[in-house]
């Protein structure tokens, strides 16, 4: 068997799981209804990664290249919102969650740059009152 029928072979077997766990039914989740008429619909995110590698190598025992390969994968589904029908009336309800180092700094850039310009402004108003100040001294 080659290498190129041996990757195949592992990255189809892996794809085909990973398919299996992000179906779509994992994304919008199976309707649950409660018994108050109330019907809710979970709403997941699915972060998929996914890694794979072979080559073939030579025998010393034996005529014919040996083959060493792998593949890796990782799957994260997070709940982020929750659609609710009642009556007619739908709602979407989001999950918060704590908010990540990255996307706590990314929502504090605005903040940074006005304060980084307010001291621009602050610096720029000192140096042009210090002469005035300096000639009465």
């Amino acid at each position: 068997m080659s290498t190129e029928n041996n990757i195949q072979g592992i990255l189809d077997a892996t794809l085909e799981k990973m398919k299996v766990i992000s179906d779509a039914d994992t994304i919008i989740g199976q309707p649950i209804a409660l018994p108050d008429g109330v019907t809710v619909i979970p709403v997941s995110k699915v972060t998929v990664g996914f890694a794979s590698g072979g080559a073939d190598f030579p025998s010393k025992s034996i005529n014919q290249k040996l083959f060493g390969g792998g593949t890796g994968a990782g799957v994260t589904i997070s709940p982020v919102a929750f659609i609710v029908a009642s009556g007619g009336d739908v709602k979407i309800l989001q999950v918060y969650k704590e908010a990540s180092t990255a996307e706590r700094a990314i929502a504090l850039v605005p903040d940074l740059f006005d304060k980084i310009g307010s001291l621009f402004k602050k610096d720029k108003k000192s140096k042009e009152e210090k002469p005035e100040d300096s000639a009465t001294l």
